[in-house]
C-alpha cells in the first residue's frame, strides 16, 4: 500500500454536499495530517484537476473526479447491454471478443470475452490503444468527423507497432474510406504480431459514434477465407448494440453508409 496515495484519497473523501469547500486548516485538522504534508497533497490533486481552489484560501473538487464518473456510467451502460451479445459471438466464432469505446484518442478496452488460444494470459479490460492500428479504432476513425479525425491523427501521429502498422495517412485514409464502404475495419497484424481482427463500429441514439466490437485471433484466415462470413457476425452484432443503445438507421439495408462520415 502506498501511502501518499491513501492520504491523498482521503483528502477527496472529506469533500460532500454539505461541505463542498474545505480549508488547508480543516483539511489538516480532520485528518491529523501536518499542514505541509496536505499542502504538497493537495498541490498534487491540483496539477491533475482532482481539485481546484476556490474563494481565496479554500478548495473543492475539480473536474477530473466528474470525467471519471461519466466514464464509469458510460462504461456500465454500454457494457451490460452487451455482453450476452458479445459473448455470443465469442461462442459462434470461437475467437476472442472485444467491446471498446471512445476514450479521447484512444479505443478503451471495457469488456472481453477470451478465447483459450490467445497467445496472452492477461486480459485487454483497461488496456487503450491508438486509433489507427486496431480493427475497434479504425471502425471509429472511419465514422468520425473529418476534422476530429484529423485532430486526433495531428495529436497521436501514426505510430509503428509491428511491421505491419499503417504509418502513412493517405494509405490510412483509403483504409478508412473502405472501412466505411463495407462497414467493418481489419486489423492485419498492425498492432500485434500474429494477430488478425475485425471490428465494426457502435452508435448513440443520436447516431453519434460509441465504441466499436471486435472478434480477434491468431488465425490468418480471419482476414482471408473466413472474414466475409466472420465480419457479417461481428457487423450484426455491433447493429444488435447499437439498437440497444436506442440507434436506428434510417436505412437499415445499407447499416454502414448511416452514420455520418467525410470522405
Amino acid at each position: 500500500m502506498i501511502n501518499s496515495v491513501v492520504k491523498a484519497l482521503r483528502i477527496l473523501e472529506l469533500f460532500s454536499a454539505a461541505e463542498p469547500r474545505l480549508s488547508l486548516a480543516t483539511i489538516s485538522a480532520r485528518l491529523a495530517m501536518p499542514k505541509s504534508t496536505a499542502h504538497n497533497l493537495l498541490m498534487t490533486l491540483l496539477a491533475q484537476g482532482y481539485i481546484e481552489k476556490v474563494d481565496g484560501d479554500h478548495y473543492a473538487l475539480g473536474t477530473t473526479p466528474l470525467i471519471l464518473t461519466q466514464r464509469i456510467r458510460v462504461n456500465v451502460e454500454v457494457r451490460d447491454p452487451a455482453a450476452p451479445i458479445l459473448r455470443a459471438l465469442a461462442d459462434a466464432t470461437h475467437e476472442s471478443v472485444y467491446l471498446t469505446v471512445r476514450d479521447g484518442d484512444f479505443a478503451l478496452y471495457i469488456y472481453a470475452v477470451e478465447s483459450p488460444q490467445r497467445l496472452e494470459a492477461r486480459t485487454a479490460v483497461g488496456d487503450r490503444a491508438h486509433l489507427h492500428c486496431t480493427s475497434v479504432g479504425k471502425a471509429m476513425l472511419a465514422y468520425l468527423d473529418a476534422n476530429d479525425r484529423a485532430a486526433i491523427l495531428a495529436r497521436q501521429g501514426l505510430p509503428a507497432f509491428t511491421p505491419a502498422t499503417i504509418t502513412d495517412v493517405e494509405t490510412l485514409a483509403t483504409e478508412l474510406a473502405l472501412t466505411c464502404a463495407r462497414g467493418f475495419a481489419l486489423d492485419r497484424q498492425e498492432h500485434e504480431r500474429d494477430t488478425y481482427c475485425i471490428g465494426a463500429p457502435i452508435f448513440a441514439a443520436a447516431g453519434d459514434l460509441l465504441g466499436a466490437c471486435s472478434i480477434s485471433g491468431s488465425d490468418p484466415e480471419i482476414v482471408g477465407a473466413r472474414m466475409t462470413a466472420l465480419a457479417q457476425q461481428v457487423v450484426q452484432s455491433a447493429q444488435q448494440i447499437s439498437r440497444l443503445m436506442g440507434f436506428v438507421p434510417t436505412r437499415p439495408s445499407a447499416w454502414a453508409r448511416t452514420a455520418p462520415h467525410a470522405s
